[in-house]
């Protein structure tokens, strides 16, 4: 396999809730990734984008009526854009997540990811771990009747891709299942606001890409959402979009600051399972005692619950998970 670059597209949108608004931050982000593919061309061969999360909608917290209203249902005319020019350019685009409504689940609002190729649709991906109480979309792991993948692994000529979005990182079992399906890439759509970004003393953002690319063996491609706190608010966002090795290796990093932006760095899929392959030590999957942690079925976190999310339920789900888990 061919070495390449991935890209990581960090956005400054202005905060709008017309749904126009979707189909014009999606042909810029067509344009960036565009720009970066005639830009590049003689010196990289950038085969992979990655976009932030909330990059067609703009974020809503606390308020279910309003997250309904500007909710899409996938595919759409904006996923064929991202199509057509996946067809254009033979690449694969990691989307920037939408607000996704679905007749299957009437009522709910999911957090949702697109890998696309060439050949379409490679896979969804809907946020597994909201960031409650604010986030009120749904987690498809709440859902008794859900019936999908929860952590699809796609194996491309460019290597096996995963995906994650943003809260999803602080819990390390999401990476760890994505790895043991195989992944080599984990991609990050993320929407990581202050203070929890690339500045001391919490960079969280730098610190969880690191670790979970060291913990795992895995490529990360970052991208972070990179609005001012008056494009998007409440909060301010503050970029930082990066590339990690398997080894942890920060590769390319965009400063921090609310501006749109774009990293490129190399992705070497032949090193990396060469590395999987020969290494004996520091190889956390093979040296894994699964049999050791009994926590997951001991102690059951929020539960199961297919209620439409808001606050108060949300709240309390916490608190009995509190009550729970002590």
């Amino acid at each position: 396999m061919k070495l390449y670059y991935a890209a990581a597209i960090q956005t400054n949108f202005v905060s709008s809730s017309d749904p126009q608004q979707a189909i014009k931050n999606c042909d810029r982000m067509c344009e960036l990734i565009e720009q970066t593919l005639i830009g590049y061309q003689p010196f990289f061969n950038v085969r992979l984008f990655v976009l932030p999360e909330f990059a067609h909608q703009v974020p809503v917290f606390n308020d279910a009526e309003s997250l309904h209203k500007i909710a899409l249902t996938l595919p759409n005319d904006i996923t064929q854009k991202y199509i057509d020019l996946a067809k254009k350019f033979d690449i694969f685009i990691q989307t920037g997540s939408f607000l996704e409504k679905d007749a299957d689940y009437p009522g709910h609002v999911f957090n949702t990811t697109l890998l696309i190729s060439k050949e379409g649709i490679l896979s969804k991906y809907r946020k597994v771990n909201t960031w409650i109480p604010w986030e009120v979309h749904t987690s498809p792991a709440d859902l008794p009747d859900y019936n999908e993948e929860l952590f699809p692994v796609v194996d491309t000529e460019i290597g096996k891709i995963g995906v994650a979005i943003c809260y999803d990182w602080l819990f390390p079992e999401v990476l760890r299942e994505l790895r043991f399906k195989g992944a080599e890439i984990i991609n990050r759509v993320s929407a990581y606001m202050d203070p929890w970004g690339t500045a001391q003393p919490m960079d969280w953002w730098t610190t969880i890409n690191r670790s979970r690319a060291v913990e795992n063996m895995v490529y990360v491609v970052a991208a972070n959402q990179a609005a001012s706190c008056e494009n998007y608010p409440p909060f301010s966002w503050p970029g930082g979009s990066m590339v990690v090795d398997y080894d942890g290796r920060v590769l390319a990093q965009v400063d921090p600051g609310p501006h749109e932006k774009i990293v490129v760095a190399p992705i070497n899929i032949d090193a990396l399972r060469q590395e999987r392959q020969q290494r004996i030590g520091h190889d956390t999957v093979a040296h894994s005692r699964n049999h050791a942690y009994s926590y997951l079925n001991q102690h059951p976190g929020l539960g199961v619950n297919s209620e439409i999310p808001h606050i108060e339920l949300s709240e309390q789900r916490i608190k009995n998970a509190k009550n729970n888990n002590n």
